[in-house]
């Protein structure tokens, strides 16, 4: 199979391409710099691949939550080349691919993942690692402030830039269920890649009308009264 993904949802920039399980990625750590980076990344993995995107059999990008300007910029880019090539596109979580990246490098099974929303909130969504490997939602993504997250029983690390903003909130509302947190731990286009893989085998891509974003939040801004 072969899957091209982009993530462009927080600072950082990336690209991966995914071909019969093997990814290579483009990532830089890059702020407002997204749509400078993107197409390039693209192109260079396209052009060392030798594939065009005719010759993909499907698209995965990171449909938020995250920023929104960065969220709207992985959404065009995929609407644009699935349009032109006539591809299907998987969209896949950014809470969900910053679970993926730690457990593809780590040994705990459950993971608390975190964003910060800014407006004195987080992106929140707990995960564990299913049978295979891959990041399971076990709760539904919200998004609410540090001290009134919802969880279920289990154990596991706590990961995602909200443990670094709200880690006290966060560490006292879940006492004794988190061992440690990795604040600096953000999505990256590989993870989107092995999600959107794995979503493509289990019949989730949709047409590219239908690849949406998901922003969690309905506002970007609150109201002087909600202050």
């Amino acid at each position: 199979m072969k899957l091209l993904a982009v993530e462009t949802s927080t600072e950082a920039c990336s690209a991966a391409l995914f071909i019969d399980g093997e990814v290579k990625e483009r990532f830089e750590l890059a702020p407002k710099e997204h749509t400078k980076l993107i197409l390039p990344m693209i192109d260079s993995l396209m052009t060392d691949a030798g594939l065009k995107p005719q010759q993909l059999d499907a698209l995965a990008f990171s449909r938020g939550p995250g920023s929104f300007t960065g969220v709207r910029i992985a959404t065009g880019v995929i609407q644009g080349i699935a349009l032109g090539a006539d591809l299907p596109v998987v969209p896949v979580s950014t809470l969900a691919a910053i679970a993926q990246d730690y457990f593809d490098h780590n040994e705990e099974n459950v993971a608390f993942v975190a964003m910060d929303a800014r407006m004195d909130e987080i992106f929140w969504g707990v995960y564990r690692r299913d049978a295979q490997g891959y990041a399971e939602l076990i709760s539904d993504e919200a998004v609410t402030p540090a001290d009134a997250v919802e969880f279920p029983d289990l154990t596991g690390v706590g990961i995602g830039s909200g443990w670094g903003v709200y880690h006290q909130e966060l560490m006292t509302r879940l006492a004794g269920h988190v061992s440690y947190y990795e604040a600096d731990r953000l999505p990256r286009a590989g993870a989107i890649a092995r999600l959107g893989a794995r979503g493509f085998e289990q019949g989730l891509a949709v047409p590219v009308e239908q690849a949406m974003p998901v922003y969690l939040r309905d506002k970007v801004a609150k109201k002087e009264s909600e202050r």
